[in-house]
Formats: structure tokens, C-alpha cells, sequence
């Protein structure tokens, strides 16, 4: 036992000594290796590589907390997906390439092929409303009818609830506007209110694109998606009333809000007066509740200031967010890198940390004193996430990021678990804490992939994510990861919120 024990050491330290390009271990670790070790067969784990060792140490580390969850209510936007090549369908709708241009709302299939460039080109994820019913039926259309379309369970809120509603022992509560489909593909576990089930369903599509996939002049750097909607249903979240009145007979101990996002399509009259009432209906869910907000893409400034500065993000404890969101984010209240336009590349560790400093430090409970209740962020990325946490609020965090990182590297795949032959580690191991000075240095250790670090009372974990090289499905991966962190995270009771 003794002597697998000194192997696995000398693999990670092996490891990690290979990708810093060092050749030899220092003397100090190496005298107490004993020598026979080096004389012993081939590991099959170096043959793998680090990513072996990674997600070894993930199964090891991965541990749920000794207080979980039992009842999780989930709203509230809900759809049935239709997944389809992007650059097929577009053929098929007759639309040539051009060139990307961004745009708020969609209102032509030319809008829609200038924001699906636009995006293919960066290799980023977006969603948009597309403001013409008929010509968003006739597109809806053609898409069910593209060879290899597919359709799945759609919407955070539905995709939360299902990752969820895979724990056996978790009780989870779906209040969306649930047609006759989608309900025939939600699992059994899941509780639907009769008032949020409807006679039609709402449908979202969903333009994937491979990585190195090419249209006209665009390239994708990465695997990703763009989608699009008519959702009324979605975009007035017109179910929010109906899931606060669930709670009091549901008795959650989390809630878990998301669909915000689709309410700027409806334009700044009706979010403006919307979002008053979600904020009003919110607040009447029971302080002690919990509640996580999951952000999707967004494009008005002005909204994404309402929703940060005035309205909910106080009053929510814990978001779950991506890399345009969190530059978004800090664009629109002007925050640390706010000049960017956009990532290039792989989002460099110190400028994710400054924003995520800055929003808790701006919009969270930094003192006890705080009115806010936001205490906690998950971010992730293609190839790494962070939670960061305000200190005495929260517990299990190094195992929840480990786990959402797990399942973004194993889903992407289309597999239950991770197989180190179809995924790779994109991230530097090492990486500073800051883009500012003073600053922290910061190695990764492959044996043990969580990186810890502290700015004040705040507390950051990372770890990589072992990306999948051939992406079946990017959909939804947002939300299996925020689900999963929450599955495995602590609330802890000294705290009330």
C-alpha cells in the first residue's frame, strides 16, 4: 500500500513537473523516493497523461457535504429544444455567408445570419428574441425538418431541474410554462404545478457549430451555440407568480430563479414594469430560503444595470454566470476591464478575478452589515471555473467547482463520466490571483486541481476543466454546472440570509 502511495506522489509530482518544463525533481523530494519505484512498470496514468491524473483526483476529492439538500424549487423558463447544425440550416434557408454583425433583437433571417456570424466567428455563446412570429415559425419549421434535427428538454430552468431531479433523494419542484412535449420529457421526479401546464409548447432553436467548422469567411475557434426564440410565455416570465404561491406548500430549503434574460426582448416599457413585479414577487419568498440566480446572455446595458445595481441581485444569494456574461456584467456598470470589447482567447485568471472581486465587493454581503444577500458566484468557462465566496457563508466549495467541471468535461462528451482519451487541459497551470499589482502568483497542481486564494474576506477556488476535443452537445452545459456546484455545495446555518 505503502509503496502505491509513493507512486501516485511521484506521478503528480512527475506531472506537474512536466508542464512546468522541468526535467529533474528537486533532491529534497526525490531522496525519499525510494529507487525500485523508478524501476517498476509503466503506469498506465502516465501514459494518459495529466488529464488522467486529474480526473483521478477529481473522483477522489469529490465528496458530498454533510448537509444537503432535499426539496429544490427550479422556475421558471421552460421549452422544448430544437438542436440543428447552424451553418446547415442557414443553407437550407438560402442565406449566404457575409459578414457578422450583432444585433439586440432578431427581425429578418438576415439579422438572424449576421448574429449567428458574429458569434461563430468568436466562438461564443448568445440567445436572442426574434421579434417576427410568422417568420419565426416558418424558420421553426424548417428546422424540425433538418435531417439530424433533435429535440430536447429546453430552458435553464427545465435543464436545472432535470440535472437535479438525477439525485434520487432530491425532491425538485419545475414551475415553467410546461407544454404537453416538453412535460412527456421531463423526468418523472420532477413536480409540475397544474398552473403551470399548458396546452402548446414553446420552442427554442438551437444553431450548433463544431470547432474549426467553417462559413464563408468565419471560422469557430471552439465547439458552441446560438440560439433563438418567439417566446412569449418565456419573455413576460409570465409563470413567476405562479411559482412564489408553489413555495409555501413546496417548502423548499433552495430556490433556483432563472429566465430573467428572456424578458429584454420584450422590450424597455415591458421589462421596466415586469421586472418591478419579478423583484416585488422575489421578495416574498422566505428570507431564509436561498435562492441562486442563473444569468444567461444579455445585450441592453440598461437592463443588465437593473437586474445588478437596483433589483435582484441583491436580493438573490448566489449567481451562476459565463465569461460574456461576467464582461457584460462589468461593461455595464462600468467595472474592472470594462475597455475590453471581448475575451480573446482563454479569459485570463487575474482580470475573471478582479470582476468577481468587484461585483461581491459592490453588490454582495461583504459585511455582515450588508443589506445584499449575494454571497457567492460560480463562473465557468471553456477551460476553467471559480467560485468565489464570501467568507462564513458557505461550505464544500473545492468540491463543488471540482464538480462542475466534472460534468462540463463529461456531458460535452455525451458520457456519464469522464474518459481521458477524448478530452484535454486547455488551461495554464500557472496564473496570477490579479491583473493589478499587488498580486499572487498561483500554481495548479494536477493531483490536487483546486487553487485557493483570498482577497480580503473573499475566498476564490479553481479548477480545470478537462475539455472535450469532439463537443456532441454544447447546450445546457451551463446549467448541468451551476446545478452540479449547488448539488455539492453547504449553506451554513450560523448564516441567515
Amino acid at each position: 500500500m505503502w509503496r502505491k502511495a509513493s507512486a501516485a506522489a511521484l506521478l503528480a509530482l512527475a506531472v506537474g513537473y512536466f508542464y512546468h518544463g522541468r526535467l529533474n525533481l528537486p533532491e529534497q523530494i526525490s531522496q525519499y523516493v525510494s529507487l525500485p519505484i523508478f524501476h517498476s512498470s509503466p503506469s498506465p496514468n502516465i501514459q494518459n497523461g495529466v488529464e488522467q491524473v486529474i480526473s483521478t483526483a477529481w473522483e477522489t476529492l469529490i465528496t458530498l457535504p454533510t448537509r444537503q439538500w432535499s426539496r429544490v424549487a427550479v422556475g421558471v423558463n421552460a421549452c422544448v429544444d430544437v438542436v440543428v447544425s447552424g451553418v446547415g440550416l442557414l443553407q437550407a434557408l438560402a442565406v449566404d455567408p457575409g459578414t457578422g454583425l450583432d444585433h439586440e433583437v432578431l427581425h429578418s433571417k438576415d439579422d438572424l445570419k449576421e448574429a449567428f456570424i458574429h458569434y461563430m466567428g468568436r466562438g461564443a455563446a448568445a440567445e436572442r428574441f426574434f421579434s417576427d412570429k410568422e417568420a419565426f415559425q416558418w424558420i421553426a419549421r424548417a428546422a424540425a425538418e433538418y435531417p439530424g434535427a433533435k429535440l430536447y428538454v429546453g430552458g435553464n430552468a427545465a435543464l436545472i431541474g432535470q440535472k437535479l431531479a438525477s439525485y434520487p433523494d432530491l425532491m425538485v419542484l419545475l414551475c415553467g410554462p410546461v407544454g404537453p412535449k416538453l412535460h412527456e420529457m421531463l423526468d418523472e421526479q420532477i413536480l409540475v404545478p397544474p398552473d403551470s401546464l399548458q396546452e402548446t409548447d414553446e420552442y427554442h432553436l438551437i444553431l450548433e457549430y463544431k470547432a474549426g467548422e467553417q462559413w464563408g469567411s468565419t471560422q469557430a475557434p471552439q465547439a458552441n451555440r446560438f440560439i433563438f426564440s418567439h417566446d412569449v410565455s418565456n419573455g413576460e416570465m409570465s409563470s413567476l407568480e405562479t411559482f412564489v404561491a408553489s413555495l409555501e406548500e413546496f417548502e423548499p430549503d433552495l430556490v433556483v430563479l432563472s429566465g430573467l434574460h428572456m424578458m429584454e426582448g420584450q422590450g424597455r416599457q415591458l421589462w421596466e414594469e415586469r421586472l418591478k413585479e419579478a423583484v416585488s414577487a422575489i421578495a416574498d419568498i422566505h428570507k431564509d430560503i436561498p435562492i441562486h440566480l442563473e444569468l444567461a446572455s444579455l445585450t441592453d446595458k440598461d437592463y443588465m444595470n437593473s437586474i445588478m445595481q437596483e433589483q435582484v441581485m441583491p436580493i438573490v444569494s448566489s449567481i451562476g454566470l459565463n465569461e460574456q456574461e461576467l464582461l457584460f456584467l462589468s461593461q455595464a456598470g462600468e467595472g474592472p476591464h470594462s475597455d475590453l470589447a471581448a475575451w480573446q482567447g482563454i479569459p485570463d485568471v487575474g482580470q475573471v478575478s478582479d470582476i468577481l472581486y468587484w461585483v461581491l465587493e459592490q453588490h454582495g454581503r461583504i459585511e455582515p452589515s450588508s443589506e445584499a444577500d449575494l454571497t457567492r458566484i460560480h463562473f465557468h468557462t471553456l477551460a476553467y471555473h471559480v467560485l468565489a465566496t464570501v467568507d462564513g457563508y458557505w461550505g464544500n466549495q473545492a468540491a463543488a467547482v471540482m464538480a462542475g467541471a466534472r460534468v462540463a468535461s463529461s456531458q460535452a462528451c455525451g458520457l456519464q463520466s469522464v474518459d481521458v482519451s477524448k478530452v484535454e487541459l486547455k488551461v495554464q497551470l500557472e496564473f496570477h490571483s490579479s491583473h493589478f499589482e499587488p498580486r499572487e502568483k498561483l500554481t495548479l497542481n494536477p493531483a490536487e486541481p483546486v487553487t485557493v486564494w483570498r482577497r480580503g474576506n473573499i475566498t476564490f477556488h479553481l479548477t480545470p476543466v478537462l475539455v472535450c476535443k469532439q463537443p456532441l452537445r454544447t447546450v445546457g452545459l451551463g446549467d448541468a454546472i451551476s446545478a452540479e456546484g449547488l448539488v455539492y455545495s453547504e449553506l451554513k446555518t450560523q448564516q441567515p440570509f
